[in-house]
């Protein structure tokens, strides 16, 4: 697990995450290959909620416009998979990027707490921690073997390059 900067009760009261506009979103998170076995080894979640593009299938929101994940509870506003959520998911409001060929650390400042946050110390310091965590050699190891982990997101905010996957041990 990731070690989260964002407090869960601050989470809980935000209506962004786990909500997207169209069915085929670059939002809805990929997954990695060992997530997606692990997924479907679980009997209660059922093959069609993973897309053939390694993503989370997202499903109609049964209160309001747009779709949701299938793993999202519109009720109460939790995951029903939070012990297990996927990578993608551990890592947000920050997304890795690929912009003019190279790897970068972003950050999705439609999240209300990274926008009123990303110049405090506390914000700085989580970054340089979840680059160090990126950079390592396992996670560069994951990411080679996880190419559709890393997408060309658009309307974020760059925080820091990345070392090439190439460098992965």
């Amino acid at each position: 697990m990731i070690k989260q900067l964002i407090p869960e009760g601050f989470c809980l009261k935000c209506q962004g995450c786990c909500r997207f506009r169209e069915q085929s979103s670059v939002w809805a998170p990929c997954l990695l290959d060992e997530e997606i076995q692990s997924l479907l080894d679980r009997k209660d979640i059922p093959p069609s909620t993973l897309s053939m593009e390694r993503r989370l299938g997202l499903i109609l929101d049964p209160e309001q416009e747009g779709f949701i994940c299938p793993f999202f509870n519109t009720k109460d506003n939790n995951c029903k998979t939070y012990s297990f959520r996927p990578f993608e998911c551990q890592l947000y409001p920050f997304l890795i990027s690929f912009r003019e060929e190279k790897v970068l650390l972003t950050v999705d400042l439609s999240c209300p707490y990274a926008k009123k946050n990303v110049n405090t110390k506390a914000f700085k310091e989580y970054t340089s921690y979840l680059t160090d965590f990126l950079n390592s050699p396992k996670q560069r190891k994951v990411f080679k073997e996880n190419p559709q982990i890393i997408q060309a997101y658009a309307e974020v905010f760059d925080l820091m390059e990345l070392q090439a996957l190439d460098e992965a041990e």
